[in-house]
């Protein structure tokens, strides 16, 4: 079963258990893979599915920390919610050593020595780890290979 199908498997389940929250956060995930299926003319297979669910955790995570600013429990817990519902469609994230290894390897096939070849390293490693790392440490820890 693919991603698409699972989700709209999960949105039919919650509408019958009557898990409205549930309901809401499933119901975003569907119209932005909708939206992005209607600007683009295509059909979204898994990884780009997998691209737009992290762009939506990404949103969310960011949203949560204005939140936490504010003081908004309310909406912080809302959010929360929506992680947590979109993270369940997420592959299992890899280990520190996993993400390290994928980096080194991607700076020695680039021959990657200073900052300069940041971007180069970053490209090579972004096919393998989006979805399954945290991008802004995967950055971090480039940099800091790489100075």
């Amino acid at each position: 079963m693919s991603l698409k199908e699972q989700i709209n498997e999960d949105m039919k389940s919650a509408m019958r258990s009557k898990d409205s929250a549930r309901l809401g956060a499933i119901r975003l995930l569907q119209s932005a893979l909708k939206q992005k299926e209607v600007d683009e003319r295509v059909d979204l297979n898994d990884d780009d599915v997998l691209v737009i669910i992290d762009k939506m955790l990404k949103q969310r995570r960011d949203s949560i920390d204005a939140f936490k600013k504010a003081e908004r429990n309310d909406l912080v817990e809302k959010e929360e919610f929506e992680v947590s519902v979109l993270q369940e469609y997420m592959p299992e994230p890899l280990s520190d050593n996993e993400i390290s290894n994928i980096i080194d390897q991607a700076i020695k096939n680039l021959g990657a020595l200073t900052m300069k070849d940041m971007g180069a390293v970053m490209s090579a490693v972004k096919p393998e780890l989006s979805g399954k790392a945290n991008m802004a440490d995967v950055s971090q820890k480039i940099k800091s290979k790489l100075t």
